[in-house]
């Protein structure tokens, strides 16, 4: 429930203050090649519109709405244009889990179990290569940096249904330990011999929400933020086997690809008793980038210190080790340049994240920089742009 607060925190702040691309060490010539990048994906009807904002040294040197906000009302994107972030949640979310942690509520090695009964004694599901599933006792506990769950069906069912927090973490613990039904990895295949040692990205997040240890705090988009209401933003995909590149409008129903499903809908319809810290929010491109100055200032937002900057530096540390050897990822963030070379522009210890309708950040410590890309599409297909107007907005360092 702490997001909450700190959203309502930022949506009360002043936006961060612009600067001339040259004044923080950035070329305005370069990085007019964000806009003729997206502006090609617009006109080849890749996507409908996009918010690009690129900071440095705590200044916005680059935001630029293009496209369309709504295409068939004919709205115009502007800058402060709302978008589904999804997975982006989960940053913000960690971010308010571990000011519970600073408050002495928890440690990261505590079983889930300690504060979640249900979650008592979990199973691992065991996929041979040959022959049927089957669930085994897990080694040892879930715990909250480590968490096994596999919510994509969970999800689906609870995000139509009047399923409170504490109602979804009943049902998830219910996956965690029963023998049959839900297993507790999503994963296709996972050794026996890893138990729940290994680490998967689920809807852990949404768990912390049943913690209601700021009493003050909600997290309700109809009233209590209102610039975090996602109504009129147009959410769009290209059509299944279209034979062009076009764009149509998501159904207001569930969508459902194989055993996933999801919704586009979720802002403005449905019984609004589950927010998911997982992947609930909208947001807009400043206000986004404006947790992640936070970040970068070590913790403070202003005048108001959040978490201490030992924090953020546990949260932005690759915590897989071995688990992940391919993938560095902290508490909330996917950590770039810690276990390989950089495939793009960038710098090691870059940390990052996405969202599942096509929205991305990441935050530069030591280019003190900033990117956030918003658009809506799902699925993105072989569209790369959220990775170029990255690299576009590297390659505009001109210091």
């Amino acid at each position: 429930m702490a997001a909450a607060c700190l959203l309502a925190g930022y949506a009360a702040a002043q936006d961060l203050p612009a600067a001339q691309p040259e004044s923080v060490g950035l070329s305005s010539e370069r990085l007019a090649r964000i806009a003729a990048a997206v502006d090609r994906s617009i006109q080849e009807k890749r996507i409908a519109g996009a918010v690009t904002l690129v900071v440095r040294h705590g200044h916005v040197a680059w935001l630029k709405a293009q496209g369309m906000l709504d295409r068939e009302a004919g709205k115009p994107m502007p800058a402060d244009g709302i978008f589904r972030i999804c997975s982006m949640t989960k940053p913000i979310t960690s971010l308010a889990v571990m000011m519970l942690y600073e408050d002495g509520r928890f440690l990261l090695d505590d079983p889930v179990s300690k504060y979640i009964p249900e979650f008592k004694n979990p199973k691992v599901l065991v996929k041979p290569a040959n022959g049927p599933s089957y669930t085994i006792p897990a080694s040892h506990e879930i715990t909250p940096p480590a968490s096994l769950i596999n919510g994509t069906a969970i999800w689906a069912r609870c995000t139509k249904t009047p399923t409170s927090p504490a109602g979804y973490c009943r049902t998830t613990a219910r996956s965690a330990t029963a023998s049959s039904g839900w297993p507790a990895c999503p994963c296709s295949s996972i050794p026996a011999s890893v138990s729940n040692t290994a680490w998967v990205l689920t809807f852990s997040a949404t768990w912390w929400k049943c913690c209601r240890a700021r009493p003050s705090t909600s997290f309700s988009g109809r009233a209590s933020l209102p610039r975090w209401v996602c109504t009129t933003l147009i959410s769009i995909r290209r059509k299944t086997g279209y034979p062009e590149k076009g764009l149509s409008r998501f159904p207001d129903k569930p969508i459902e690809e194989g055993p996933f499903a999801y919704s586009a809908d979720y802002p403005y319809h449905g019984p609004k008793r589950l927010y998911a810290g997982g992947a609930g929010l909208c947001s807009t491109a400043m206000d986004y980038a404006r947790f992640c100055q936070m970040m970068l200032n070590g913790g403070r937002a202003g005048a108001t210190r959040l978490i201490s900057r030992k924090t953020v530096e546990l949260m932005t540390t690759d915590r897989l080790g071995k688990i992940g050897p391919d993938q560095g990822f902290g508490l909330g963030f996917g950590i770039e340049g810690v276990k390989s070379p950089l495939e793009e522009l960038g710098s090691p210890g870059e940390y990052n994240w996405g969202g599942f309708f096509y929205t991305a950040f990441s935050v530069d410590p030591k280019e003190d920089m900033i990117t956030v890309f918003m658009a809506q599409l799902h699925p993105a297909g072989d569209l790369a742009l959220d990775r170029l107007v990255h690299v576009l907005a590297y390659q505009a360092i001109a210091d």
